[in-house]
């Protein structure tokens, strides 16, 4: 059991790479996109009306929906890495106290971790309708606990 842990935080934390790779370059490319647009604004202003080709192309391409649709796209991107991102803290969290002796954790952690884990299985089916989690957290000190066995109790229930 203490090696699974290990192999999935280890491949949580390979995954945490690229996800930060991807994560900190969103951003520039939404600059570089705006930056992009304002340069075709310019050109349309200066070069009013288009030629024939120019504006063929603008058409062809769809630029208006260009336009409109690549911020919200990488937006999307965005949405994504970060699902990515809590989905391998997620696994962190939930594989790293498969260790030999009890630990201070955060029952919130564990429980968080395994909804999370088992997101696919509250979706509805055709055989049940969706499960709705509702969490009302109180304040709750640190628990001494094998929080690997704890979150394993979680993923049971």
């Amino acid at each position: 059991m203490s090696a699974l842990g290990n192999l999935v935080a280890g491949v949580a934390h390979e995954i945490n790479n690229p996800v930060g790779f991807l994560g900190g370059n969103i951003q520039p490319a939404l600059d570089y996109i705006k930056d992009i647009f304002s340069l075709i604004d310019s050109y349309q202003q200066e070069y009013s009306p288009p030629s024939g080709v120019i504006q063929d192309e603008i058409e062809a391409i769809g630029l208006d929906y260009i336009r409109e649709d690549l911020p919200k796209l990488v937006g999307s991107m965005q949405e994504g890495v970060k699902r990515i991102r809590d989905i391998s803290t997620s696994l962190r969290t939930f594989s790293r106290a498969d260790s030999d002796r009890p630990v201070a954790c955060n029952i919130h952690d564990g429980t968080d971790s395994t909804i999370l884990i088992l997101k696919h299985r509250l979706k509805s089916s055709e055989t049940r309708p969706e499960i709705q989690v509702i969490k009302e957290y109180g304040q709750l000190p640190l628990v001494e606990c094998f929080a690997g066995q704890l979150n394993q109790v979680f993923m049971n229930i």
